[in-house]
């Protein structure tokens, strides 16, 4: 229940030159806020309903009304100084700028007339917000799975008069179902960012069967976002589009695999901006951004384009993902890494050639605890055999200029064989007393030592 809520300190202030409401300093006093500005609404949950209304004065309620009212988020923004970023990131709830958001239903304007929106993971309801007003007979629906957050959404859904064409499902979008309409559908939003190690095994399992059902391979290591994404495909109809924005990691990753297979096919990917990797478009959440524009049928040549940097949404929000470079759908479906396809191309000097002509470069292998796996004082005794010389920083390259030619500044890698049989009695007993150290400190429960392959 809310109400039950811990009240948690925070001090969230208004700018004063926006209104001067000092206010919500607790969860119980957003929510008793946003109950306040909602007003009575049967779509209310059990939890939201035993909100108490007057735990925040009448001033502070017309101030924040003001706010919402000149396109603020006074609600969105308490929720995030009220939750911390650690806490909402569990959930995948990173908030997006409103210059960002501006952008992308501008250019969901360019490309279509819907006559519903849907928002996966709806927050507050900033995405909806725009969506309203860019969209003002389409139908809104809005999936959020924090009651707390969804009530401030409904709070800002009545200030800005869209309450009477918004739905608002508290819940998982996976689970959710749409029932059809006589046209198209936007989905549009912020599909939330969380870990793999944060997914339950049963819905890592979903992942993979269903998207074996489409033909595609799952790699579990996917994050929430992917999981939206893979949903998204399953909801749309023919002729439905979308625009969201996601961490730019699937475009090259292993486990983004299966979100270029739904772009270069089913989804039908439109276009790709990438944000410069030092933009930084979130402001609580070390993540790189990539807005993603897509109609369901489409076959065509998707466009690429760069941005260099958030400027270009407060400059120009309604140009600012136009244009791009068109790359033929037969060219995605090959590669196996589409950032290239954003960056400007650049002709090697004579008689040079790209390094990826002559050799594949990846990441390397990882251990998942380092203090057990290179090689310090609990590795003494073991075999010199079985310690392994091993770049394990990239300064160690960038010091080797202009080439690694001697090992001997290397740290070393405990490297075992995957039988221990096939080692000597006295290096097994080694190895042994080795592999007792490491599990009394926990390298045998990482996420990698339990789901990893031997090397």
């Amino acid at each position: 229940m809310l109400a039950d809520m811990p009240s948690a300190e925070f001090d969230v202030a208004a700018d004063a030159g926006q209104g001067g409401v000092a206010l919500l300093r607790s969860e119980r006093e957003l929510a008793g806020a946003a109950f306040a500005l909602a007003g009575p609404c049967a779509a209310l949950t059990a939890a939201e309903r035993s909100v108490e209304r007057d735990v925040v004065p009448a001033a502070a309620i017309e101030g924040l009304r003001t706010l919402i009212e000149s396109g603020d988020d006074p609600l969105g923004t308490a929720f995030c100084a009220l939750r911390s970023a650690s806490e909402r990131r569990r959930v995948g709830a990173v908030y997006t700028p409103r210059t960002i958001i501006d952008a992308m239903v501008a250019w969901a304007q360019a490309n279509g007339r819907p006559v519903r929106v849907v928002d996966p993971g709806a927050g507050s309801g900033r995405f909806l917000a725009a969506a309203a007003r860019a969209f003002p007979t389409a139908q809104l629906v809005a999936v959020e799975i924090d009651p707390l957050a969804a009530l401030a959404l409904r709070a800002n859904a009545a200030v800005r008069r869209f309450a009477d064409r918004l739905t608002v499902v508290v819940g998982d979008y996976r689970e959710v179902e749409l029932p059809p309409v006589r046209g198209s559908t936007l989905f549009l939003g912020n599909p939330p960012y969380v870990r793999h190690h944060d997914i339950e095994p049963a819905w890592k399992d979903w992942l993979a069967t269903t998207a074996s059902a489409l033909g595609h391979r799952a790699s579990k290591l996917a994050g929430l976002h992917v999981y939206f994404l893979l949903k998204t495909c399953l909801l749309a109809r023919e002729g439905d589009y979308g625009v969201f924005i996601t961490s730019a990691e699937w475009l090259d990753v292993r486990y983004g695999e299966l979100v270029r297979c739904l772009v270069a096919g089913d989804l039908g990917g439109l276009a790709i901006h990438t944000i410069a990797a030092t933009a930084m478009p979130f402001a609580d959440a070390a993540a790189t951004g990539a807005i993603l524009g897509f109609r369901k049928g489409y076959a065509g040549p998707v466009r690429f384009k760069a941005l260099p940097g958030l400027a270009v949404f407060e400059k120009h929000p309604s140009r600012a993902l136009a244009g791009g470079k068109s790359v033929p759908r037969s060219c995605i479906r090959r590669a196996s890494r589409w950032s290239a396809f954003s960056r400007p191309s650049r002709m090697a000097p004579a008689r040079f050639v790209e390094l990826g002509e002559l050799c594949r470069v990846h990441r390397g292998q990882v251990t998942g605890c380092n203090r057990a796996w290179i090689a310090g004082a609990q590795a003494d005794g073991l075999p010199a055999n079985l310690l392994e010389p091993t770049v394990t920083r990239a300064r160690e390259l960038f010091a080797a200029s202009p080439a690694l030619t001697d090992a001997a500044g290397l740290r070393r890698v405990v490297n075992l064989p995957t039988d221990l049989d096939e080692l000597p009695a006295a290096s097994r007993r080694r190895v042994e007393a080795f592999l007792s150290w490491a599990r009394a400190a926990g390298a045998d429960s990482s996420y990698v030592a339990r789901h990893r392959q031997a090397w």
